[in-house]
């Protein structure tokens, strides 16, 4: 009975210390790499330097999400428990905050501060795009098929209401059939 406490208080710990720290990762979970590492390793001991070393390259250069690290570390912590409190320690505060900003956006959609954020944040989000574009074919820009996708996706996006992430799924779908190289 002791020992099943010792492991929820201890998974408790694990729960609400990833809470806090996903409140802080501007720049993606991997940011907070050393944090996780500081207060898994060397502060409760749940893992030692290797196996948390090992569980980022794995979850590294498994397919997926970058986050999956998390899931890994909270596995490898304290199986499958520990994978689900440090998962939805990191996902639960910002799928919570997105969801609340959203509801807030569509009840005062009309609202001059509202309009103002959509219309401020455009040109962030076109940018990021830009930005993710030149990153994932910088050693293709000689190749005018792909300018030619990021121009036209860049245009899509400001001049309709597609959803960019349809318009990134177009550009999965013309990468993998290898029609532009």
């Amino acid at each position: 009975m002791v020992a099943n406490a010792a492991f929820g208080l201890m998974l408790f710990d694990l729960l609400i210390h990833f809470l806090m720290l996903s409140l802080l990762a501007t720049g993606g979970a991997i940011s907070l790499a050393p944090e996780m590492h500081r207060y898994m390793v060397s502060e409760t001991g749940l893992l030692t330097d290797a196996q948390f070393t090992s569980s980022i390259a794995i979850a590294q250069s498994a397919p997926g999400p970058n986050i999956l690290f998390v899931t890994v570390l909270g596995w490898q912590a304290m199986g499958p428990w520990g994978a689900f409190a440090t998962t939805v320690g990191v996902m639960a505060p910002s799928a919570v905050l997105t969801l609340m900003v959203n509801r807030l956006s569509l009840s005062r959609s009309d609202t001059v501060w509202m309009r103002a954020l959509r219309e401020g944040l455009a040109p962030v989000v076109i940018a990021l795009m830009l930005a993710t574009a030149w990153i994932l074919s910088e050693s293709w820009w000689g190749e005018i098929g792909v300018l030619a996708l990021v121009v036209i996706t860049a245009m899509l996006t400001v001049v309709t209401r597609i959803a960019p992430v349809l318009l990134i799924a177009a550009g999965a779908v013309i990468g993998g059939l290898g029609l532009l190289g």
